[in-house]
């Protein structure tokens, strides 16, 4: 059984109901969690596609999706930003 969460959007991605858009997800992992956003919303891959990274309690993660979510966990998404 997975663990229910609230993910939020940062102001700079939009899927549904405006900026900063909050959703209930079921998932334990990051990678459940993408899943499951794209089945809800199909245009959220091309979101992924440009790069996602992920907040859990102010901790980023860009591509290590293996990771837990724990159940009370704050977890935002963000532009994934390039460097060098």
């Amino acid at each position: 059984m997975t663990g229910k969460m609230r993910v939020r959007l940062s102001s700079t991605l939009q899927l549904t109901g405006g900026p900063g858009s909050a959703f209930e997800v079921h998932a334990e992992t990051i990678s459940e969690l993408m899943a499951s956003l794209v089945d809800r919303y199909p245009s959220f891959q091309q979101m992924l596609d440009r790069g996602v990274a992920v907040s859990i309690d102010g901790q980023i993660f860009r591509d290590d999706w293996t990771q837990a979510i724990p159940a009370t966990a704050e977890v935002f998404l963000i532009p994934r930003i390039e460097g060098g």
